[in-house]
């Protein structure tokens, strides 16, 4: 007799842990807001203090000179720290309460991701770094940013309730 099991015509899918759930609902959270539509963008949650953000830089992102405004720049690198600090706090949406940005080179037109990691605190305040790579690998930005937890509930947040539904 063989000792091979055959699986079951409908397989259920494997329970999501609540860790994944959470990430899942921050993707939900950013697409939900408004100045994302801005910006073709996606975020990705990479594990526990780990975030991406992928989007393309345009002409209309440009400043006068012809190059993406660091308008652009501070906004993925901000909002990649955030949410890989955010993937920590489960139950309170954090704020962003100081923000440092180096501008490493100019880019244009083309694909760019924010990678944010999360580097210390866990409680009160939080600190994560970001970083943006151009379509050809290169550092063009990187920032450090002070995150701290809101009085606003994670769950009362659309995007965010949408998503664990």
């Amino acid at each position: 007799m063989s000792s091979i099991a055959t699986p079951p015509d409908s397989v259920t899918q494997p329970e999501v842990s609540g860790a994944a759930l959470h990430w899942r609902a921050l993707e939900g959270l950013y697409a939900s807001a408004p100045v994302n539509q801005l910006f073709d963008s996606r975020l990705e949650i990479l594990g526990e203090g780990r975030a991406r953000i992928a989007f393309e830089v345009q002409e209309r992102h440009y400043h006068a000179a012809g190059a993406a405004h660091g308008t652009i720049y501070f906004k993925m690198l901000d909002d990649a720290a955030f949410y890989a600090a955010n993937t920590l706090v489960t139950d309170r949406f954090l704020l962003t309460t100081s923000f440092n940005l180096h501008f490493t080179r100019p880019v244009r037109v083309g694909p760019v991701v924010a990678e944010g990691r999360w580097i210390s605190g866990r409680r009160r305040v939080l600190v994560a770094e970001s970083r943006l790579i151009d379509g050809d690998g290169e550092e063009i930005g990187r920032g450090t940013g002070t995150f701290q937890r809101s009085r606003i509930p994670l769950a009362s947040l659309a995007g965010y309730a949408e998503a664990l539904r």
